[in-house]
């Protein structure tokens, strides 16, 4: 059984397992950027393998986990049964599910008519909204210097995307901000999870039939590379699959105020990744906003909290 934490350790667990959940989500941005920005595939395509792969992954590991308790010696029975089973005897939170699926659905096709940009802001805009709500009507009290966070971090959201901002579509509209708030949802869900990888597993494949028939439903037509079959794949088994799990296991460090403020950092660690792996060019906008964004985030991780 795995030891207990030390206050010590608590920190950098967190951070090290915040980072990992946040560099996932950016990967997704990018790999979504190329399949749908490059016409490599169809957006209702790409949201069911993604959904599909990740589910598929996520059920291996489980069973494979599964397998592997078997010593004796090393668990007491009780810690040798929580393993014993699959995914599909997690007692299924499928109001996660559900979230998980309205919002792999929402933004894939959101972005066949939104701006990058507009998009970005739309997102996070409704993720801080909804996990902010929910941390004011708790516990959970922001101090003055963490609240200068979160405006600095916004701010420097809202530079950073400010050339890409134009008058949104509303169906594009409507379906990133419903995206936003499911994402939020999804995530203060992941805060009371006790096994993160049989919990996103057991969400994966609730969401699968969802997302599918959804896809099914609002696509426009199928489009199908290579390529773009490859890119879905990794997004949903690496970087999203995975990556939700060390996100639900990061959530159970961070308050919801704190989850919501350093997903503000996502859209700058994207732009960053555009410029060393597609070639994008670096401009003073992006250092600056970055500079803001994620010193925004730095105040409120850092910063007290009072209840």
């Amino acid at each position: 059984m795995e030891p207990s934490p030390t206050v010590g350790s608590r920190p950098a667990r967190a951070a090290g397992l915040t980072a990992l959940a946040m560099l996932a989500f950016a990967g997704n941005s990018l790999l979504c950027r190329l399949a749908l920005g490059r016409g490599l595939l169809d957006a209702g395509t790409f949201a069911t393998v993604r959904i599909l792969c990740g589910a598929l992954l996520l059920a291996v590991l489980v069973s494979r986990a599964a397998r592997h308790a078997v010593d004796p010696d090393a668990e007491p029975a009780r810690g040798r049964d929580r393993f014993a089973r699959g995914p599909a005897d997690e007692a299924r939170d499928w109001i996660a599910a559900i979230a998980l699926a309205v919002y792999m659905v929402s933004f894939t096709f959101a972005y066949l008519s939104l701006a990058a940009g507009t998009g970005a802001l739309l997102l996070f805009g409704a993720v801080q909204l909804t996990m902010f709500v929910a941390a004011l009507r708790g516990t959970e009290r922001l101090s003055a210097v963490a609240w200068l966070g979160v405006a600095l971090a916004v701010g420097g959201l809202c530079y950073l995307v400010a050339p890409g901002i134009t008058a949104p579509e509303p169906m594009g509209a409507a379906l990133m901000a419903a995206a936003g708030v499911a994402w939020g949802v999804y995530s203060l869900r992941g805060r009371s999870s006790i096994d993160p990888l049989r919990s996103t597993a057991a969400n994966f494949i609730g969401a699968v039939p969802m997302v599918a028939i959804a896809s099914l439903f609002i696509a426009r037509g199928h489009h199908i590379t290579t390529q773009g079959l490859v890119l879905a794949v990794a997004s949903g088994a690496i970087t999203s699959g995975l990556g939700y799990v060390v996100w639900y296991a990061a959530l159970r460090y961070l308050s919801a105020a704190r989850a919501a403020t350093v997903q503000l950092s996502v859209p700058v660690i994207a732009a960053i990744g555009g410029v060393l792996l597609l070639a994008e060019p670096l401009t003073l906008r992006l250092v600056l906003a970055s500079i803001a964004t994620l010193g925004g985030i730095a105040l409120v991780v850092g910063g007290r909290q009072r209840a």
